[in-house]
C-alpha cells in the first residue's frame, strides 16, 4: 500500500506542478483559492504528502479541472499520438496537410491574434500592426473587464481563475463574432483553457510572440508592474515553469515571431508580412518561425 501511494505521489505533484504554471497560478493563489495552505500544496507537488479527495477536489476547482485531470492528461487519439512523434517540419507539413483538407480558413477573416506570455510585446506590436493595416486593434483583456463590469483582479477575487476562463471564452466568441477585422492581443494564459484556444486557432489567424524569460521580466518591470516580482524569491524559477508549461499550446500558433534583443520597429516589418500573407493566403504552415 505504501508503495502505491509513493508510486501515485510524485506524478501527481508533476501533475499539479505543470496545471498551476499553465494557469500562470502561484502556490501563494492556489491556497488562497483551495482553501489548502502553502506549505501543504508545496509538499504535495514534492510528492511528499497524501491529499484527501476532498482536498484534491478543492485544489482541481480552484485550478478549474476535474479530479481525473490532475491525475494525467487528457487521453490522445491515435492520430494526435502520431503527430506528436513528428519533427518539427513533419508536423508543420501535417498540419498545412490537415487544414487544406478540413480546416475552415474563411472562418478566420481578416482576424489577426497575438498570443504570448507578459512582456513579449503583444500590445506594442499589435497597435503598431493595426496601424500599419488599417484595422482596429482590441486588447481582449479591456474586451473581458467591460463585459463582466470589473477589472481582472476582481474577476479573480470574486470568481477565481475558473470564472476568468469562462469570461475569457465568453468574451472571445462575442469578438470573432461581431469583427471580420481586427488585431488581437490576448492574455497569455489563454492557452489554459482548451476551449479558448480551439477557438483562437478555428477563428483568427495566430502569431506566438516569444521572448527569453529574462526579457520577459525585465519588459513588464519597465512597463511598472512589479506584481511579479514583489515578495516572490522564485519569480524567475516560476516564469520558466510557465513558459515551459505553456510553450506546446503556443507553438500551435500558425506563426513564430521572437522579438528577444529587437526594438517593436524592427520587429514590425515582419510581423506585417506575415499577417498580409495569412490573410491573402489564407493559409500558414503551423508553427512557421517569422
Amino acid at each position: 500500500m505504501e508503495a502505491a501511494k509513493e508510486n501515485l505521489a510524485a506524478p501527481l505533484g508533476a501533475r499539479l506542478r505543470t496545471l498551476r504554471a499553465a494557469r500562470g497560478m502561484s502556490r501563494r493563489i492556489l491556497a488562497r483559492d483551495s482553501a489548502v495552505s502553502e506549505r501543504y500544496l508545496a509538499e504535495l507537488e514534492n510528492g511528499r504528502a497524501n491529499p484527501s479527495i476532498g482536498v484534491l477536489a478543492r485544489i482541481g476547482a480552484a485550478i478549474g479541472v476535474d479530479l481525473a485531470a490532475l491525475f494525467s492528461p487528457p487521453s490522445r487519439d491515435a492520430a494526435t499520438a502520431l503527430l506528436e512523434r513528428l519533427g518539427p517540419e513533419d508536423r508543420a507539413a501535417a498540419g498545412a496537410l490537415l487544414e487544406r483538407h478540413f480546416g475552415r480558413a474563411a472562418d478566420k477573416a481578416e482576424r489577426i491574434a497575438l498570443i504570448g506570455l507578459r512582456g513579449a510585446g503583444k500590445t506594442t506590436l499589435g497597435r503598431l500592426l493595426a496601424e500599419r493595416l488599417g484595422w482596429p486593434f482590441v486588447e481582449l483583456t479591456r474586451e473581458i473587464e467591460r463585459d463582466y463590469g470589473a477589472d481582472v483582479a476582481e474577476i479573480l477575487a470574486l470568481a477565481g481563475q475558473p470564472g476568468l476562463r469562462r469570461q475569457e471564452y465568453r468574451a472571445l466568441g462575442r469578438l470573432v463574432e461581431e469583427r471580420e477585422r481586427a488585431v488581437i492581443a490576448t492574455p497569455g494564459g489563454i492557452v489554459a483553457e482548451a476551449g479558448s484556444l480551439d477557438l483562437l486557432l478555428a477563428r483568427t489567424h495566430t502569431v506566438w510572440l516569444t521572448a527569453s524569460p529574462e526579457e520577459h521580466m525585465a519588459r513588464v518591470a519597465a512597463q511598472g508592474d512589479r506584481r511579479p516580482m514583489a515578495d516572490n524569491p522564485e519569480a524567475m524559477a516560476d516564469l520558466r515553469a510557465i513558459l515551459a508549461a505553456r510553450s506546446p499550446d503556443y507553438a500551435r500558433a500558425d506563426a513564430r515571431l521572437d522579438t528577444s534583443g529587437r526594438a517593436p520597429e524592427d520587429c514590425l516589418d515582419d510581423l506585417e508580412r506575415t499577417a498580409r500573407r495569412m490573410v491573402c493566403e489564407g493559409l500558414t504552415p503551423a508553427g512557421q518561425e517569422i
